[in-house]
């Protein structure tokens, strides 16, 4: 078992972390609060699946959690986008380190079935 903060995706989603963390201070006040902080906290929660996953003999049901965590970040993001909070370009950049993390959570997961 690889110590959690060796993983790939763990090192992916604490990148996304970072950058979500730097984004949510350029929102209006309106939404840093609301929407900002809702999209920090699912990230969290997104990590600390990992960090469980990682630790634990039935992996399936951790990740599928963080999965799902993941993708009320994207759609939060998208909610972002179309209240023009967030450039396109930095949207783009953006959704793309979620569908790294994506598409490492689900590799793992199909990788733990066997």
């Amino acid at each position: 078992m690889a110590t959690y903060d060796n993983l790939p995706v763990y090192k992916a989603s604490y990148d996304l972390l970072q950058e979500l963390t730097l984004f949510r201070k350029q929102l209006n006040r309106e939404y840093k609060y609301t929407l900002g902080e809702r999209i920090i906290n699912e990230t969290v929660e997104m990590i600390i699946g990992v960090f469980k996953a990682n630790v634990s003999i039935s992996k399936k049901e951790l990740i599928l959690k963080s999965r799902e965590h993941l993708e009320i970040v994207r759609l939060l993001l998208r909610l972002l986008k179309d209240l023009k909070q967030i450039s396109l370009k930095r949207f783009v950049a953006i959704n793309g380190r979620i569908e790294l993390v994506s598409k490492q959570l689900t590799g793992w997961m199909k990788s733990s079935k066997q």
